[in-house]
């Protein structure tokens, strides 16, 4: 039996990985042995219901996305900004792998999430649909922002305990997060979720 690496290890007891039959990898790219100690990530928790008021579809038409639209699935969230050099490098090009493998698949469902934390002036609610287009996303994405007055988190970082952008969150049918951070391997992922979704 293959496990999850020793991070996520760390996180989910070997019964937790027989119950949720992982018996293939997820291996995450990082090691991020500090996250675990850190107040960054809920892991093996309920995940909190989405508080996102602006959606729009894949073609750009206003739409809802909850968690409560999609029970007894898997739920791939990534939270980004427009102007963040890691999302345009790496976490944005993986979201939109996870789109491209996923999007039709029906026992898993994926959003991208603008959590504006920073940067108020460039990472704008126009800009959602720029990025679905450059992107090639053929999923769900909402604008999130905080308060740029009080510095307040928008409440989805607060829920997650999102540590930045980019950050995945990866929530099971039972609607546990599973993993919750700043990376992951996408390949393993997409192999792990498509055996997963197969059954």
């Amino acid at each position: 039996m293959k496990y999850l690496n020793d991070f996520t290890v760390d996180r989910l007891s070997r019964r937790q990985l027989l119950k949720m039959g992982m018996y293939t990898s997820v291996a995450l790219s990082l090691p991020f042995s500090a996250l675990s100690a850190s107040k960054s990530g809920i892991i093996d928790q309920r995940a909190p219901e989405l508080e996102v008021d602006y959606w729009i579809d894949k073609d750009g038409k206003q739409t809802t996305f909850s968690l409560a639209q999609h029970p007894d699935k898997w739920i791939i969230l990534e939270c980004f900004q427009n102007w963040c050099p890691g999302c345009r490098s790496h976490g944005l090009p993986a979201l939109r792998d996870f789109s491209n493998a996923f999007s039709e698949n029906p026992k898993i469902a994926i959003a991208g999430i603008q959590t504006v934390f920073e940067g108020f002036h460039s990472n704008t609610l126009d800009k959602i649909r720029k990025i679905q287009l450059e992107y090639d996303l053929k999923i769900p994405m909402g604008h999130h922002p905080g308060n740029p007055k009080t510095h307040k988190n928008p409440k989805m970082m607060l829920d997650y305990r999102v540590g930045g952008t980019p950050w995945i969150i990866l929530i099971n049918p039972e609607r546990k997060v599973i993993y919750n951070g700043f990376n992951i391997n996408v390949d393993k992922a997409i192999d792990f979720l498509t055996n997963l979704s197969s059954g």
